[in-house]
């Protein structure tokens, strides 16, 4: 279980290291992945050694901890380099580059000197006063004073730029460091590609392929659904038809993440945003999958299409995941509380660990759950324990997690950065109680805590969507913080 508890883990941090700061840095990946997976070669190594029965010292947590992360830090800074979409335009500064044939070639400027009277005639002194007008490589950056509604702004500022340019540019309005909202003119790519690309081809490919891996998903699942129900893996050579014993497990759980995911593409369409259909990540071990994931084909307009988009995942799976939670909690088998117990045993599970899930599992169980009492999951409980965590990971306040983007809906991108750096910092705390969390305090250490903008990113949410969020960030304390004891006492667990 170590094992594969540290190949699910190395797996995950190469792929946002590789992801998130590949392109940013000379440093090798491989090394970077080498230093932050140390401390969990560290504990798995102990835990090969001495068993789970004893637990490690808190300095061989701790130290290696702190020792990787600025390891990490330096050696990223080492290698840091400018990316390519940041770097300065020689013809902005008025200088210009050497006849070197060897040298890359310059990023196309957005528009022509000659345009820029046009530009400036799209932002009207009473809407937005414009005040500078900075040359980026594939980008123009228009600052000035707000004079109205950011909502109205944004809306005659876009319908001015596409009557003087079409479909040239992605008008995005933005808050700066300094509070003051400035739009970035970024020529639209897409434009050329919606009118050369087979569109139903497109469709058919992505469905083929969704279908394709929703099957694999399916089998694998399925696996090990049946070793959860007690099938061992030399059975099913002997006796196929066992595996059939992982269908509740596996149908439970693809069905909790298929919802998950649909929430999020049937509110992308409602907000007319391109994406692709639900991808499966199907793996042969650990829980048969990595989850599912949706492709956004097309920038999201403004907050409140980021803000639902984000929540109605969460929602959908959470709603998907109580049915099958309470009828697995009520098949499932009480037993007494052993040194095996844990949060991640479902053969032992101290349903305390989680508040939402003890409440659960009373209402559930009843009498039958006492201060002395763990739970043997049903296959089907196991699905909905999972599709609890899923809920609680996703809606971390952190980055381009779904509640990442819910916080940045809600407060802005300023404020959602310093809310993902404390939810960060919690978690690794809470984990140094709760060892389960220690995997996701590593991943969100990882996680680029800067969201991608939506188009219109100053306009605030309604007040509904504001109490909204707050529900999703009480669901998130719910599933994650332990039972309090004046609260188990009332419930008498």
């Amino acid at each position: 279980m170590a094992f594969w508890f540290l190949l699910l883990l190395g797996l995950a941090t190469y792929l946002i290291v590789q992801r998130s700061v590949a392109h940013i840095t000379r440093t090798p990946v491989w090394l970077l992945w080498l230093v932050l997976m140390t401390p969990a070669i560290i504990l798995t190594g102990w835990t090969l050694i001495y068993g789970t029965q004893q637990s490690p010292p808190p300095e061989l947590i701790i130290w290696p901890l702190l020792i990787s992360l600025l390891l990490y830090w330096i050696l990223f800074l080492s290698g840091h380099r400018v990316p390519e979409n940041t770097r300065t335009d020689p013809q902005a500064t008025g200088t210009q580059p050497a006849n070197d044939p060897t040298a890359e070639p310059l990023p196309v400027r957005p528009i022509e000197p000659t345009e820029e009277t046009n530009l400036r005639n799209c932002f009207p002194w009473s809407v937005y006063y414009i005040q500078n007008i900075e040359y980026r490589p594939q980008a123009v950056i228009c600052r000035g004073q707000l004079r109205t509604a950011p909502q109205q702004a944004y809306q005659q500022i876009k319908t001015n730029i596409e009557g003087q340019f079409g479909d040239r540019f992605l008008l995005i309005f933005q808050e700066g460091m300094d509070g003051k909202p400035f739009f970035v003119l970024v020529p639209n790519t897409q434009a050329a590609r919606q009118n050369t690309k087979n569109r139903n081809l497109e469709n058919f490919t992505q469905a083929v392929t969704a279908l394709g891996l929703l099957l694999m998903t399916l089998v694998t699942t399925t696996f090990i659904g049946s070793q959860i129900a007690g099938v061992e893996p030399t059975q099913i050579k002997t006796d196929f038809s066992l595996i059939v014993n992982g269908l509740p497990y596996a149908l439970g759980l693809i069905t909790i993440l298929g919802i998950h995911e649909l929430g999020h593409y049937f509110t992308a369409r409602f907000h007319k945003i391109r994406s692709t259909l639900p991808y499966f990540i199907p793996v042969p071990f650990f829980l048969g999958t990595f989850g599912a994931f949706i492709q956004m084909r097309s920038p999201i307009p403004n907050r409140k299409a980021l803000f639902d988009v984000s929540i109605a995942g969460p929602i959908a799976g959470f709603v998907a995941t109580l049915p099958l939670l309470l009828w697995g909690l009520a098949n499932s088998e009480v037993v007494p509380i052993s040194e095996k117990t844990g949060l991640l045993n479902p053969n032992a599970l101290n349903p305390k660990y989680s508040i939402l899930l003890a409440l659960l599992s009373k209402i559930a169980l009843g009498s039958e759950l006492t201060t002395k009492s763990a739970l043997d999951l049903h296959p089907v409980a196991v699905a909905g324990f999972l599709g609890l965590i899923v809920t609680a990971l996703n809606l971390m306040p952190v980055g381009q997690l779904d509640g990442g983007h819910i916080v940045h809906a809600m407060f802005g991108q300023r404020t959602a950065v310093v809310i993902g750096q404390i939810s960060r910092l919690f978690l690794l705390i809470l984990s140094f109680i709760r060892q389960e969390f220690l995997l996701w305090a590593i991943l969100l250490l990882f996680i680029p805590l800067v969201d991608e903008p939506a188009l219109n990113d100053v306009t605030e949410l309604d007040n509904k969507r504001d109490v909204l969020g707050l529900l999703a960030i009480a669901l998130l304390l719910l599933i994650v913080l332990p039972l309090p004891e004046a609260l188990a006492r009332v419930l008498q667990i």
